[in-house]
């Protein structure tokens, strides 16, 4: 709940404060290994929930690996996935299968 006071006689101004408000203090949070080992042009798999699953290629990763902008394949754009967003993603093997002579 946020609640404003004001006391012009006085020579006070506005206040505001704030009630109910978790006052934890911020964590860091360090990116799965995964995203440590992604560079610019890697195939990756993104899950976002279970279930939901989408490939795509990776355009860019901050310094300390805990964003990542995926340009998602099919023409659905380009996201940025940050490591609190509770998204896995996994490098893809990029090598194909070569067909062996008999």
């Amino acid at each position: 709940m946020v609640s404003y006071t004001s006391e012009f006689a006085g020579g006070t101004m506005a206040k505001r404060r704030i009630n109910n408000v978790n006052t934890a203090p911020l964590r860091r949070i360090e990116p799965d290994h995964h995203w440590r080992s992604l560079r610019q042009g890697d195939r990756v798999k993104v899950t976002l929930t279970p279930g939901f699953e989408s490939a795509g290629v990776v355009d860019a990763v901050t310094g300390d690996a805990t964003a990542v902008w995926v340009e998602l394949d099919g023409g659905r754009g380009r996201t940025l996935l940050h490591v609190s967003d509770g998204v896995a993603i996994v490098p893809q093997s990029t090598t194909a299968a070569v067909p062996q002579e008999s």
